[in-house]
């Protein structure tokens, strides 16, 4: 299947095989269904799976515009929306969204957000309110997204890496978080937190600054700033993140998490 989908993405030409068209449809069966996904977890880091965002992308020229209406509201679009939530035991809130080919494990709840094909959210996590999970996102267990808060969609290049938010991590609300981004385990983001993969990391718990991009350390503290950089018209503040601080060990997850929070004035 991996091999028919590879060969169909370098030449559409292939779609026009039986065998072909089957194997993008399982593909997309197996991720709406959690047994494949695009990235996941390998000896520490994480792994893309490029096939399976080939298989996405191949689906679309797949997939036929069609009417489709959900009580009072219709919708014009190729990709259908997921159903059946009482059997996967995910709580969806009218009128969250999520597409076909995303994976939501049990206990999940699905405010009036979004989650596009590809992405999977991991159980016991929270997409709040107006919050949107982009395409192949990996969320983990027990996040909480809050409210307005955007987790961008990677889809293209296939082997480009989706933006991962580890398992108990919070986001605060209206945060951005995209460009293949990793926010790592138990990790707070304090309100309009601005992360792409050039968005400095600013460590200001020593001495002296140390940044870093492209990934938040676990149990980190961050809260939005700037850093001043010069232009030809003169001397401005650019956005960055600073980590602040770290969750404490000695605690458990809503403990460490309130205490971040008290401790470092977090606006969320």
């Amino acid at each position: 299947m991996q091999q028919l989908i590879s060969q169909a993405f370098q030449d559409r030409e292939r779609l026009k095989d039986s065998a072909t068209r089957q194997a993008v449809l399982d593909t997309m069966e197996a991720l709406d269904q959690g047994r494949l996904r695009v990235a996941e977890p390998h000896e520490g880091g994480w792994r893309v799976n490029a096939w399976a965002k080939e298989a996405i992308l191949l689906y679309f020229a797949l997939a036929e515009m069609r009417v489709m209406e959900v009580g009072p509201f219709e919708f014009y679009d190729k990709i259908p929306l997921k159903s059946n939530w009482a059997a996967a035991g995910v709580r969806v809130v009218p009128p969250g969204t999520a597409r076909y080919g995303s994976f939501l494990e049990s206990g999940c709840i699905l405010m009036p957000g979004y989650v596009n094909l590809g992405a999977r959210v991991g159980a016991g996590s929270m997409v709040d309110t107006w919050a949107t999970v982009g395409s192949c996102a990996q969320i983990g267990a027990g996040v909480h997204l809050s409210g307005g808060v955007g987790i961008g969609g990677v889809l293209e290049p296939p082997s480009a890496s989706p933006v991962i938010v580890e398992d108990g991590a919070f986001i605060g609300s209206r945060s951005i978080v995209v460009e293949g981004v990793v926010v790592g385990r138990e990790a707070v983001l304090g309100a309009n937190v601005v992360l792409t993969a050039s968005t400095p990391i600013v460590d200001v718990t020593g001495p002296e600054p140390v940044i870093t991009k492209g990934r938040v350390p676990e149990r980190a503290v961050l809260i939005p700033g700037s850093l001043p950089k010069q232009f030809p018209a003169g001397t401005f503040g650019v956005s960055c993140a600073l980590l602040i601080g770290y969750r404490k060990e000695s605690t458990d997850r809503k403990t460490s998490l309130n205490s971040a929070l008290r401790d470092f004035g977090v606006d969320v």
